[in-house]
């Protein structure tokens, strides 16, 4: 039986739940470790299903009229959240977007905390980069000393070329860090004019960083090489497997994806210039290929390998990726195929909507049955959340945890994590028997 939790929580509340999760081993946390039976919590598996909302997680898992014939079609998520808890009243960071709610999910701080507001913002105390970016963001000086303030930009203007799927990326790279040019960043004066990283801009630390400093494995696949930011202060290296195949580039074939080589999409051409797809947000078919780039990711890193199965690899302490398929369902209208969306007021979904959905599904029981196959089934914490509008979280156990107490002590001062602590008593989420347990709360 799924519990359901009105409490309000932000996001904040998941970064809480990863710290809780990777244990004691954790600098700045002090926690008896997830266990019950002689099992551990040893990974956290986060997955972003981009603008999925609470009624689409009922609909999907109920069936609703006028949808897949009445029947349910979101089996997997529906199979998991018997072991789970749904908190309904989540809320979003404000301004809510990508960036900023992505970045809630990773640190617990707001958008001012973290200081980031948006992908394009303002900073009085940088210079402009010294090109201008892909999307037009004027290169400038930049003098030592002086603060002149400049638009910044944190999205794929900051790649080599954003146009390639890996963004531009030197030495025939499939992406990731590699792919931003250092030239195209703005600048920080009060640091002899060296570029800002998008892992510098963040004004705080994140669970990546924090679990990369007690020597633990970390992965993350995202839709933007600037979304590396989730690496948190540093050399960009806290996040050890970092993908991020570029969402915005033109489509091409994809040939370790089945039923992408080609893409089976009537605007879609082989040709670059004779394709009618700018980018593969442009195409229900396209970006559930997209996608699936990042899902093998996952796959990969729970066999033990890196997300391109180029090296063998830890299955990482924390991991995961962000789905555009759901978001991208929503709102596309694509001449001569169709429109996404909603056909009424209850939410009832057009069967591209339904298409979308039953991919991420489909997706996560991938996940689930490797992580059976590889044996780290019983040891993996499964959250389920959503960007932009993070009207949807569940964690999911899978398997039953009794947790008696837990305390997380996360000091501001040498954390960098600012945000109001209030510690909440109710039955946890991650078992069946009535144990009092706390988690953290954020306001």
């Amino acid at each position: 039986m799924i519990k359901k939790v009105g409490r309000k929580w932000k996001a904040g509340a998941i970064f809480a739940s990863l710290l809780m999760a990777t244990g004691p081993a954790v600098s700045n946390v002090q926690a008896r470790p997830w266990h019950d039976d002689g099992h551990t919590v040893r990974h956290v598996l986060l997955l972003s299903v981009d603008g999925m909302h609470v009624l689409d997680l009922i609909n999907c898992a109920r069936g609703i009229s006028g949808a897949n014939s009445g029947a349910p079609y979101c089996p997997n998520l529906a199979e998991l959240e018997e072991t789970g808890i749904n908190y309904l009243d989540t809320s979003t960071s404000k301004p809510s977007d990508s960036f900023p709610g992505l970045m809630a999910l990773v640190t617990g701080g707001s958008p001012r905390t973290v200081g980031a507001f948006y992908d394009v913002a303002y900073d009085r105390s940088l210079a402009p980069p010294a090109i201008t970016t892909g999307n037009g963001l004027g290169g400038g000086n930049c003098t030592p000393g002086m603060l002149t303030g400049t638009s910044t930009e944190y999205d794929e203007g900051i790649e080599f070329d954003e146009t390639k799927l890996n963004g531009g990326a030197p030495g025939g790279a499939d992406g990731g860090i590699v792919a931003i040019n250092p030239q195209r960043l703005v600048r920080d004066p009060s640091k002899n004019c060296a570029p800002v990283y998008p892992w510098n801009f963040v004004r705080t630390n994140t669970i990546f960083g924090v679990v990369h400093a007690a020597g633990g494995y970390t992965a993350w696949s995202d839709k933007h090489a600037s979304y590396s930011a989730v690496s948190g202060p540093g050399d960009g290296t806290n996040v050890d497997d970092y993908y991020s195949p570029e969402v915005n580039s033109i489509p091409v074939s994809l040939p370790s994806v089945p039923g992408c080589n080609p893409i089976n999409d009537p605007n879609f051409s082989t040709d670059p210039t004779k394709t009618k797809l700018a980018s593969y947000t442009d195409s229900f078919a396209a970006i559930a290929c997209y996608d699936s780039l990042k899902v093998n990711a996952i796959l990969n890193e729970i066999d033990g390998f890196t997300h391109n199965r180029s090296a063998k690899a830890h299955v990482p302490a924390v991991f995961g990726m962000n789905f555009q398929a759901v978001s991208v369902g929503q709102k596309l209208i694509e001449p001569g195929v169709g429109s996404g969306g909603y056909m009424d007021a209850i939410g009832t979904p057009t069967p591209f909507m339904v298409q979308e959905i039953q991919f991420v599904d489909n997706a996560i029981g991938q996940f689930v049955a490797e992580l059976k196959k590889e044996g780290v089934y019983e040891s993996t914490l499964i959250i389920v959340t959503a960007l932009p509008s993070l009207s949807m979280t569940i964690m999911i156990c899978t398997q039953m945890i009794s947790i008696v107490t837990i305390i997380v002590d996360v000091p501001t001062t040498n954390a960098g994590i600012a945000f109001d602590e209030r510690l909440e008593k109710h039955p946890h989420p991650c078992r069946k028997r009535r144990h009092t347990g706390s988690e953290i709360g954020f306001d």
